[in-house]
């Protein structure tokens, strides 16, 4: 029996999380990843040394990985002193790569075979581009980093998101997008993780002719700032707009409720759990899957991790939503 083509769109611990957890099962499995992040150590890098991002294909190399425990750890483990404080050995290993083989691509091949993983990573673009963000008021927000920090984003409005230079998406994420029977977008953050990986020349085209299934991920919580009042199926639409299409099929939602504890720690920080609005079902060309797809345990984030402030500490339980996506994967017509 013919393996399935499962594909999954995002960047960061999203991407993680649910790679992590899909390559336990017996699919042909392709990680398509983000190349917008500037921040944190990936910044310092791209700034110094001219090379492409490579913390969001680290973590999804890692994540694949079918090598010992020790070598998954060596590729996140973090300095935490000294002029490398705040740095990945996997960021500095992959952007070490690339220097050897004058290609970002070619090094993720050299690194995907020496970390043994299952699958394919597959950087959205070979280009150095970066994210911007035009607001309603004029303001023009530079890089991934900056957009992140920003908190009057959803106050002012967007007039306009794009990369700069405009980028030309990896043939070969166009055809894993084609040929697959499953595309999986997110979890992960929507404006600097999801989203720029439709601003890529190509690939909403490449959805929009697949024949696959696609199911979205909705988020735990909205940010601050930038999603605040969204529900699920403001999410959705936002996705579909930079799609071009009606396109999602399904969306999993967790229907199981944080500690408390965490919840107060995050609206703290003015976060909110995201709502499903039961009043719009009629309306829904998707089918939401509720399932209890939450780790139980709280996220802690290294020290030197120069980001991790604002990093989620509540996230998806990696096992619980890959079982959910492989029964929509086997869900019959």
């Amino acid at each position: 029996m013919l393996k399935k083509n499962v594909v999954t769109i995002g960047g960061g611990t999203g991407s993680f999380m649910l790679l992590s957890g899909l390559k336990k099962y017996p699919i042909n499995l392709s990680a398509i990843v983000s190349m917008a992040d500037d921040g944190g150590s990936t910044g310092v890098l791209r700034d110094e040394l001219g090379v492409l991002p490579p913390g969001d294909v680290r973590q999804c190399l890692v994540a694949l990985s079918q090598s010992s425990e020790t070598l998954r750890n060596l590729m996140n483990y973090r300095f935490k002193n000294g002029g490398l404080k705040g740095h990945s050995f996997g960021n500095l290993f992959l952007s070490a790569l690339e220097k050897i083989n004058k290609n970002f691509e070619k090094g993720v091949k050299e690194a995907s075979k020496i970390l043994n993983i299952k699958g394919e990573v597959i950087p959205v673009t070979g280009k150095d581009t970066n994210l911007y963000v035009l607001l309603k008021n004029g303001k023009l927000l530079k890089g991934e980093n900056k957009i992140n920090h920003n908190f009057e984003i959803e106050k002012i409005g967007i007039k306009k998101i794009f990369l700069n230079p405009r980028a030309k998406a990896n043939a070969k994420a166009l055809d894993k997008i084609r040929r697959a029977d499953l595309i999986v977008i997110g979890p992960g953050n929507h404006y600097c993780s999801i989203l720029p990986n439709f601003l890529v020349s190509g690939v909403s085209e490449a959805i929009k002719k697949s024949k696959a299934r696609v199911v979205y991920n909705c988020n735990l919580v909205n940010k601050n700032g930038h999603t605040e009042n969204f529900d699920l199926d403001d999410y959705v639409k936002s996705i579909e707009k930079y799609i071009g299409v009606s396109r999602i099929d399904f969306v999993t939602f967790n229907s199981k409720n944080p500690n408390p504890k965490l919840i107060k720690k995050y609206e703290m920080k003015k976060d909110s759990l995201i709502k499903l609005n039961e009043e719009k079902n009629k309306k829904r060309s998707f089918e939401i899957i509720k399932e209890d797809i939450l780790k139980d345990k709280e996220i802690i984030y290294a020290k030197a991790d120069r980001i991790a402030n604002i990093r989620s500490f509540i996230r998806h339980d990696s096992e619980k939503l890959a079982k959910v996506i492989m029964k929509i994967l086997n869900k019959k017509v």
